[in-house]
């Protein structure tokens, strides 16, 4: 196991941060630098991955930049109050990229439940959900997103990373369609524990997780919920051409 150094950024623009994850990917594919993991938070930002629709962007983005980037995975925010952490590691050989995604959720799991929230993986919908509530609250809420997941591998060394929801402001989130999934809500911390649940008190947690996981042993995994596929890709208005 190699050394795994963490730098904490606190709030760092995207496209600086961004520029900073190229760089450190050089030097672990050179051999200059140990595995890094970077922690911090973006400014308002929503982020297409390669696989975003036209659709799922935001109409109005209220005044954040809509950055198209070279991960894996469709559209989803980051904003102040949301702890993001971009692992920039080599992969062992015999460590498959699923395997890794496994490991950060596994690593996010494991923090939510420390902190006193229930979670597990939906095969079919990459990232970290709580069931839905009861359908028959009248209050009751949607099965929904905690944490997502984005990646990029290149030369054997990640690049992007996770981003966990503390108490980030939700409102961010009715502009687009979160992840491409519009059947499914998106939450925090803060919501389901119903205390503030700040990137302070998450950061260190998390650290600890990804400490474990990422030391490439083998793991006990939480049990999945049951397995939800992505719905199809259309747009929730119907798009209508006009009359010749």
């Amino acid at each position: 196991m190699s050394e795994l150094r963490f730098e904490d950024h606190g709030i760092i623009d995207y496209l600086e941060a961004w520029e900073l994850q190229k760089q450190i990917h050089a030097e672990v594919v050179a051999g200059t630098r140990p595995d890094t993991v970077l922690l911090l938070e973006h400014p308002p930002t929503y982020t297409a991955g390669k696989r975003t629709d036209p659709w799922e962007r935001p109409a109005d983005s209220g005044g954040a930049p809509v950055i198209d980037v070279d991960r894996g995975g469709k559209i989803t925010f980051h904003g102040p109050g949301q702890l993001v952490a971009y692992p920039i590691v080599r992969l062992p050989d015999h460590v498959l990229v699923v395997d890794f995604v496994r490991r950060l959720e596994e690593a996010m799991i494991r923090t939510c439940a420390e902190l006193g929230v229930t979670t597990a993986r939906v095969p079919g919908r990459s990232g970290v959900w709580l069931r839905a509530d009861d359908s028959t609250d009248p209050s009751a809420r949607p099965e929904r997103k905690i944490a997502a997941i984005g990646l990029r591998v290149s030369r054997g060394v990640t690049m992007h990373g996770l981003a966990m929801n503390a108490d980030v402001e939700m409102s961010w989130y009715d502009r687009f369609v979160p992840c491409g999934i519009a059947d499914a809500g998106v939450t925090s911390l803060s919501l389901e524990l119903g205390r503030d649940v700040t990137v302070k008190e998450l950061e260190p947690v998390l650290r600890r997780h990804l400490v474990t996981y990422l030391a490439w042993q083998p793991y006990d995994a939480t049990p999945d919920y049951e397995p939800r596929p992505e719905p199809k890709h259309a747009p929730k208005i119907q798009l209508l051409t006009p009359a010749k």
